[in-house]
């Protein structure tokens, strides 16, 4: 990997407005088709459990853009056979739609979902009509994507995750030292939640409908007495096995109290044990 790494990063310092090497397109490709193997990836966790992102991968996702040149796609995502005529979508050619083969055990139902091209999905993903996964992600074994459900670029989320119908999981590419949101193993993420900017939900956490987690969102532990930021060098972090709601907490000033005015919190309001699993185990027969 050492030498794709080098001439990614020799690419992606070619100023603005120059051509870029004349094989460009094949190193990209070949990062994309490692990208979708699982052989590297946008962010790792080290053995402390603390998630960095791998800037070079990024840097030549970026790239794979700059080199690709907008052309006609068909229905399926592929080439149109017409490459002037009108087309249903229109993208960059060298980040079109994934196509799948059964051997990769991943199901993607019929109804209007797409994988793009440098995408890792594990075997047992289930994707369900419509949802979308963007370049860079990586998707664990055995994770379901529900209806209308968003997986942005670089995120990554693990195995036996639950994303429900409309959950938003927010891509981070630039800047390329940015961590990426990071949805741990064994999470389930209630429908139309969403988790943006970095923030990382430990292993089995629960976020009820409706939840939305950012850097400037504080969460309030019921549990443990205590208040969940971000810092300046840190992500905001959900801990194992939280259970986390939509909740608010009073405006304090003198007239928006007096207007009993509330601004939205997610609060913890449990940590996961066996009634909360029991509530989530209709899962496991649905996969």
């Amino acid at each position: 990997m050492d030498m794709l790494e080098s001439r990614i990063d020799a690419l992606y310092a070619t100023p603005p407005g120059e051509p870029l090497e004349a094989d460009a397109e094949a190193i990209v490709g070949a990062l994309l088709a490692h990208l979708e193997a699982g052989e590297v990836r946008a962010a790792v966790r080290d053995h402390d459990g603390r998630w960095s992102a791998v800037p070079w991968v990024k840097r030549g996702i970026l790239v794979a853009f700059r080199a690709g040149r907008v052309v006609a796609l068909g229905p399926g995502g592929t080439p149109a056979e017409t490459p002037d005529a009108p087309a249903p979508l229109l993208d960059k050619h060298t980040l079109p739609v994934r196509h799948f083969r059964p051997d990769e055990r991943v199901r993607i139902v019929p109804g209007g979902s797409s994988v793009r091209r440098g995408a890792y999905i594990a075997p047992g993903v289930v994707c369900m009509p419509p949802m979308f996964v963007n370049v860079g992600t990586w998707i664990g074994p055995g994770t379901m994507i529900d209806s209308h459900a968003l997986v942005g670029s670089c995120a990554q989320v693990g195995a036996g995750v639950h994303l429900s119908a409309a959950a938003q999981i927010g891509g981070v590419l630039e800047p390329v030292n940015a961590n990426p949101v990071v949805v741990e193993d064994d999470v389930v993420v209630g429908g139309n939640a969403g988790i943006y900017e970095g923030t990382i939900v430990r292993r089995g956490a629960v976020l009820g409908a409706g939840v939305v987690l950012t850097r400037a969102t504080p969460v309030y532990d019921l549990v443990h007495e205590r208040v969940l930021r971000a810092g300046p060098d840190a992500p905001l972090e959900i801990p194992e096995d939280a259970v986390v709601v939509a909740g608010a907490r009073a405006v304090r000033s003198a007239w928006g109290a007096e207007q009993g005015l509330s601004i939205y919190t997610p609060v913890i309001v449990k940590y996961r044990d066996e009634k909360t699993d029991l509530a989530t185990a209709l899962e496991q027969h649905l996969r």
